[in-house]
């Protein structure tokens, strides 16, 4: 494990932290990773009975992946591969045995708002700002996938106007559409209430709930589509290029749609 990346059992309820508040817990592929095979491998005989997922620090759930490992990205294979990997890791979340909560607290953007769409009950502090601002930053894309998951939750409307305007959502917003059950006042009652909740769960049966996670995983699966063309033509565009360096040096992108 990595001090990137801290996972607590605290009775029945396996606590994961993101772990990188000087970068406000922005996602190493490492970290990835690591919240990938702790999901994939939660024990189904009891002892663990709910994961709660949420970033140390005070300051941000996650802030998408550590743009500094895009810098390597040479071919389309590049992309496809972080692709299918973020699929892989989000299908983990997604596959979980036990109920995930997501406890956001503070910026959930890019990886880190995936992370907590794929989570079953995502809660929140009233700091929350979530989104994707990719169109006003890198210049990438979601994949289709992840779009897919992001519409069932908010619907294929509001998923648009929040990408293509690269806004981010609001504790009062994300309530008011169902992204989160609940807003809490700030990180500590968030904290506390995410225990709660855990604990709640724990008491209900959990073939149940593991089948209703899955079922709803299959529907949404049924509707896969083909992006490869897509991923390739953002991520080995100029402006991607472009938009990395402008996003890691602090100045504005100027978009050439190349």
């Amino acid at each position: 494990m990595t001090d990137e990346l801290n996972s607590q059992l605290r009775d029945k309820t396996l606590w994961i932290a993101f772990n990188r508040p000087e970068a406000r817990n922005a996602l190493t592929f490492a970290m990835y990773e690591e919240l990938a095979d702790i999901c994939a491998n939660v024990p189904t005989d009891g002892s663990v009975r709910a994961v709660v997922i949420h970033g140390a620090g005070g300051k941000a759930f996650a802030a998408g992946t550590d743009m500094t490992q895009f810098r390597g990205f040479k071919t389309a294979q590049d992309a496809h591969d972080y692709e299918n990997e973020i699929t892989r890791i989000l299908t983990a979340v997604d596959t979980c045995p036990v109920p995930t909560v997501a406890a956001i607290h503070g910026a959930c953007t890019g990886g880190g708002a995936s992370i907590a769409a794929a989570c079953d009950i995502r809660i929140a502090s009233a700091q929350l700002k979530f989104g994707f601002p990719i169109a006003r930053t890198l210049g990438n894309c979601l994949n289709a996938g992840n779009l897919a998951r992001l519409s069932e939750l908010i619907g294929a409307g509001r998923v648009r106007e929040m990408i293509f305007t690269a806004r981010l959502m609001t504790a009062d917003e994300a309530l008011a559409t169902g992204l989160v059950s609940e807003v809490l006042s700030d990180e500590d009652a968030l904290l506390l209430r995410a225990e709660a909740l855990a604990e709640h769960l724990a008491d209900m049966a959990p073939l149940t709930l593991r089948a209703t996670k899955e079922a709803m995983r299959r529907n949404r699966e049924a509707l896969a589509v083909e992006d490869n063309d897509l991923i390739a033509m953002c991520y080995m565009s100029k402006d991607f290029k472009h938009g990395l360096e402008a996003f890691l040096n602090k100045t504005k992108p100027e978009w050439s749609g190349e």
